[in-house]
């Protein structure tokens, strides 16, 4: 009889602590943003200054292309330059020097003017004089116009080495994110393509969870209030705070990922929750948030 009784107390305890046990407001996984590092320029890698696993902060130079090939073309642009800023520089002599022979027609006019004031020059004389002046301006003219063509030839030249300086640079991959690399896409000494992916780095000092919360639990959420989120450890669950950071504005089917057969024809919200990471949080691993 004794046993008896101990039997049935102890089924009754079961089920009074069976009881007690709550449910989670939302159960969900973890996110992080993720960013895709990819080439801006064809060539070899000749420096390559992480690995999978690294911390690497932002600005930081990771990955060196080879631009060996670009400095010669810049070289070789350069140098085009040169030669075309030489030709400028013999025609705008060529302005010096028909600018001093106007000058002096114009010395020569004044003179005559003045000669003729006094009735002792002749109306040819400045006729001339005028002549050869316009003839000048016109000679000035047609060269400016040559010099013209020469400098727009030496600006596009500008744009050439000014392109070949952006494609060099682009050879240089800084890190565009404090974060940890996920993946490493490429080895040192590969050759590699504008637009193929480098690796992919991830900020992981603060973790999204995105879980999924019922209608009638919206009234009880909003932006900015923190809730506690909990995750598998081995003795139990392990805690963290977390803020809601937002909440969807419109309903959706529950994911069938993490909800029963029964469950997926309901409607839920999608919500955002951001949490401080210690290094045990990884990308993917499920969790549940708790409002109290």
């Amino acid at each position: 009889m004794k046993k008896l009784i101990m039997i049935v107390l102890g089924f009754a305890f079961l089920t009074s602590c069976k009881n007690d046990i709550q449910k989670a407001d939302a159960y969900g996984n973890f996110e992080a943003t993720e960013v895709t590092v990819s080439a801006e320029s064809n060539g070899k890698i000749i420096q390559l200054n992480f690995d999978e696993g690294d911390q690497i902060s932002k600005g930081k130079e990771v990955i060196v292309i080879d631009t060996v090939a670009l400095q010669l073309k810049k070289e070789q642009l350069q140098i085009a330059k040169n030669i075309i800023y030489a030709k400028s520089k013999g025609v705008l002599s060529q302005i010096s020097v028909l600018k001093a022979q106007k000058d002096k027609a114009k010395i020569n006019k004044k003179r005559i003017e003045s000669l003729l004031a006094d009735k002792l020059g002749s109306q040819k004389q400045l006729d001339d004089v005028n002549g050869n002046i316009t003839v000048i301006n016109r000679q000035i003219k047609s060269i400016e116009i040559q010099n013209s063509s020469v400098i727009n030839e030496a600006k596009k030249l500008d744009t050439q080495i000014a392109e070949m300086d952006y494609q060099i640079a682009k050879s240089k991959i800084s890190n565009p994110i404090d974060g940890t690399v996920l993946v490493k896409y490429v080895e040192l000494e590969e050759v590699t393509a504008f637009g193929r992916p480098l690796y992919k780095i991830a900020d992981m000092r603060e973790m999204t969870f995105k879980g999924y919360v019922s209608e009638p639990q919206l009234a009880n959420l909003k932006i900015g209030q923190e809730v506690t989120i909990k995750i598998d450890a081995q003795d139990g669950m392990k805690a963290y705070k977390g803020s809601i950071s937002w909440i969807a504005s419109q309903a959706e089917f529950t994911p069938k990922i993490i909800q029963t057969k029964k469950e997926r024809v309901n409607l839920v919200y999608a919500i955002d929750v951001s949490v401080p990471n210690d290094g045990s949080i990884k990308i993917g691993m499920p969790g549940e948030m708790w409002i109290k």
